[in-house]
């Protein structure tokens, strides 16, 4: 038996799940926010009671060192040797990880190069690494890639109809994201139709704060909707996604702002907050939305549309499609957007939904009927559980 930890961090957030393997089973889970600010959060759960405080977190050494001593206070290790490995997602992978990988200097200076690609992300996991290297010396540790599964993509689909020279001097390209989730909730598709996923054509779609879709086939995949970085693709809680470029243009003149200033409209001033008003959680907007609110509505018939035209162009690209999977915070949870999707897809596709199943499915669970034409599911991705399970074969454990 191992202890295995998985660790996703973020510039000012540190999430953790520790694992015992080969059994899978959570030991325990928690998170430190607000990394940074004058007051943090710390929480843990310990045999399902979740164990919150506030306390001074300036920096991510601090954040490691307050888990690591949480997991010993609270007897979910005796002691700190017990724990084997560390699995670390990682963003931004470029050009150069087709897989996950074990970590050496190589693999650290890769990543830090492409900081300018990943700014806010790829550092964060960087410094989280470091500050994990330091405090438990003995360990190996493995960095599982968002971007990897995506690699597979042919370049006409992640090229960018830019000059050339972008790509071959700069690597600008589309890389996509939530790679591990796509991975993940396509084989579990592939197990629960009973199909080797060589032989099947599945389009899954991780719909949340942050949303991409992906085309799977045969188990790689061939297009993803992210781009060279989380900011492209479909629309999203505060992301607008694929935009005319010309706006960007046309509204920095407009608003007089700097590069730095438009980036936040795009990535924190759009999307679904942007378009409602409202919120960015789709929880309020359906709240609104079902009061009458006529913006609200405009946000949801907005965001099913983009959703609907990118998986219309993957179904054309693969030719044909088995099963399609909702997951992530609103494809497993937001009924209404759900319904709404397969509603749009009924007659091109033939899809067939039950309706009444699909309003009470918050778990793993097909809605789709038996007359349809390609299978629909509801999958809860699990990307700790991806990490810890490469982590355990890349290091032999």
């Amino acid at each position: 038996m191992s202890k295995i930890i998985a660790v996703n961090s973020g510039s000012s957030s540190l999430k953790f799940q520790l694992f015992q393997m080969p059994e899978e089973k959570v030991l325990t889970s928690g998170n430190v926010e607000r990394i940074g600010l004058p007051m943090g959060i710390f929480g843990i759960n310990v045999n399902g009671e979740k164990i919150s405080k506030e306390v001074p977190v300036p920096n991510h050494e601090v954040a490691v060192k307050l888990l690591l001593d949480a997991l010993v206070e609270y007897g979910i290790v005796k002691d700190l040797k017990e724990i084997e490995g560390a699995g670390h997602r990682i963003v931004q992978g470029g050009p150069y990880f087709k897989e996950s990988v074990k970590v050496d200097e190589d693999v650290v200076n890769k990543v830090r190069e492409l900081i300018d690609i990943a700014p806010l992300h790829n550092a964060a996991h960087l410094t989280c690494y470091e500050a994990f290297k330091k405090a438990l010396p003995e360990i190996e540790h493995v960095f599982v890639f968002d971007t990897a599964f995506h690699q597979t993509m042919e370049a006409d689909s992640y090229l960018f109809p830019v000059p050339y020279e972008w790509y071959q001097d700069y690597k600008v390209r589309k890389y996509g994201a939530h790679g591990t989730s796509h991975k993940f909730v396509a084989n579990r598709c592939a197990e629960l139709m009973g199909k080797d996923i060589k032989d099947i054509n599945i389009i899954t779609m991780h719909l949340g704060s942050g949303a991409s879709i992906s085309a799977v086939k045969g188990g790689k995949c061939i297009n993803t909707s992210m781009g060279l970085s989380p900011l492209g693709g479909i629309m999203m809680g505060t992301r607008c996604g694929d935009i005319d470029p010309t706006v960007v243009y046309f509204m920095a003149k407009k608003l007089n702002c700097t590069p730095e200033e438009m980036e936040t409209y795009l990535n924190k001033k759009s999307g679904m907050a942007g378009v409602s008003g409202i919120s960015s959680d789709s929880r309020d907007v359906e709240a609104a939305l079902k009061e009458g609110n006529e913006r609200a509505k405009l946000t949801y018939d907005l965001y099913v549309n983009r959703v609907v035209n990118m998986v219309g162009g993957y179904y054309a690209q693969l030719g044909h499609v088995d099963a399609m999977v909702f997951t992530a915070g609103l494809g497993e949870h937001a009924t209404l957007v759900r319904e709404m999707i397969c509603k749009k897809l009924e007659e091109p596709f033939g899809i067939r939904a039950d309706y009444e199943l699909n309003s009470k499915t918050h778990s793993e669970k097909e809605i789709s009927t038996a007359d349809s034409k390609i299978r629909v599911f509801v999958i809860p991705t699990n990307e700790e559980l991806a990490i810890v399970r490469d982590t355990v074969n890349i290091l032999g454990l």
